[in-house]
């Protein structure tokens, strides 16, 4: 991914990107549009979390049971992670993206 610097002037908004915009369909989305879609990008959000939880717990090579034994989470809790049901926030979502990275220091610490 490549990232991009851009100084912004606050007055005259030069610096910005020149982009194109449909102005029509930009002037047609209704509330009722936008609301959906926010509905849809948390629905995303929530199977792309339960995608990171399972795929972190099988790179383990642990089952449910096992994964939840290990980091001290319920099964359900497990269950609701990967099912969508749920995300994992905070402490937890922290555990999550270090037994990513580092999988044998995390499960180390745990004990």
């Amino acid at each position: 991914m490549k990232t991009v610097n851009v100084k912004i002037d606050s007055v005259t908004l030069t610096g910005l990107p020149r982009g194109r915009v449909n102005k029509n369909r930009l002037d047609a989305t209704s509330e009722s549009d936008i609301a959906l879609q926010m509905t849809k990008d948390g629905k995303d959000a929530m199977q792309d979390a339960a995608k990171f939880a399972r795929r972190v717990r099988r790179r383990l090579g642990l089952s449910q049971l096992e994964f939840s034994h290990r980091i001290d989470v319920s099964l359900e809790t497990i269950r609701n992670w990967e099912q969508g049901k749920r995300r994992p926030t905070g402490a937890a979502k922290a555990l999550l993206k270090v037994l990513d990275k580092a999988p044998e220091a995390a499960l180390s610490a745990l004990g």
